[in-house]
């Protein structure tokens, strides 16, 4: 199968003690690509060695995660911001807002947020946005910035079948779909059958957010495969269309 998973965080800690494993159960189930969208300041270092570990397979975004927004953001931006001058990223990310957990810092996030957003413009990158909690207050910072200059990815999207048309009427972004999609009561499914997969990728944010069977255990970017399934059933199509058509998207977004 063709798939690429575009948006796991399989250089954190968790995988320390079988990461050539989770990589070879990876490519043995069809994942041609992984996209590594960065967290913060201290896993920097751990995003690069797995990139230059599997060059070319494991391919890594720059940003900081609206959850890592503190209020010395300026200077994690200002350290983020001089590494695009001397390495490959192939998106800003992960970044956005999460009004979820904590709205402390709401402000700071939108700032970060606006700021990376620049840099999308700045560099001709997409971006990889997490917006648990804050669809509507990233469309707004997109709109403000200039949605006809941005593109990418609303990351882990879980919103309501209004919020998806907000999205696409911006013309630029896909929806990443990952576990989610396999839990009984997400709703997320129903939502789904409001568009097709031309807007459409797939991600796994492992180790966070396993499908169905796994869900409970730590998540890999092989299970991507259970996506893919999920929507082929939503679809009424074969995983193998899926794995085609949300593989192209994410080729043609990412410039891969």
């Amino acid at each position: 199968m063709n798939i690429i998973d575009t948006h796991t965080h399989i250089f954190e800690p968790e995988f320390d003690n079988d990461i050539a494993d989770v990589i070879d159960r990876a490519q043995r189930a069809g994942v041609e690509k992984i996209l590594l969208p960065n967290i913060d300041m201290d896993s920097i270092s751990r995003l690069h060695n797995l990139s230059a570990a599997y060059p070319g397979y494991c391919l890594p975004m720059m940003g900081l995660h609206p959850t890592s927004v503190t209020s010395g953001w300026e200077q994690d931006l200002a350290e983020m911001k001089k590494l695009f001058a001397t390495r490959k990223y192939i998106a800003v990310g992960e970044i956005g807002m999460d009004l979820y957990w904590d709205k402390s810092f709401a402000e700071e996030q939108r700032l970060a947020f606006e700021e990376q957003l620049r840099w999308s413009v700045e560099f001709n990158l997409p971006v990889s946005i997490h917006s648990r909690e804050a669809i509507p207050e990233v469309i707004d910072s997109i709109k403000r910035i200039g949605q006809s200059e941005l593109r990418g990815v609303f990351h882990s999207f879980g919103g309501t079948v209004d919020q998806l048309h907000d999205i696409l009427s911006l013309g630029g972004f896909y929806l990443g779909i990952n576990g989610v999609v396999t839990y009984k009561n997400s709703g997320l499914k129903d939502v789904l059958t409001h568009t097709n997969l031309s807007h459409i990728v797939v991600e796994t944010d492992a180790p966070y957010l396993s499908p169905v069977p796994y869900r409970g255990k730590r998540n890999e970017t092989a299970y991507t495969v259970q996506i893919i399934e999920k929507l082929a059933d939503i679809y009424n199509v074969s995983p193998e269309e899926v794995g085609e058509v949300t593989s192209r998207n994410a080729r043609k977004l990412f410039g891969l």
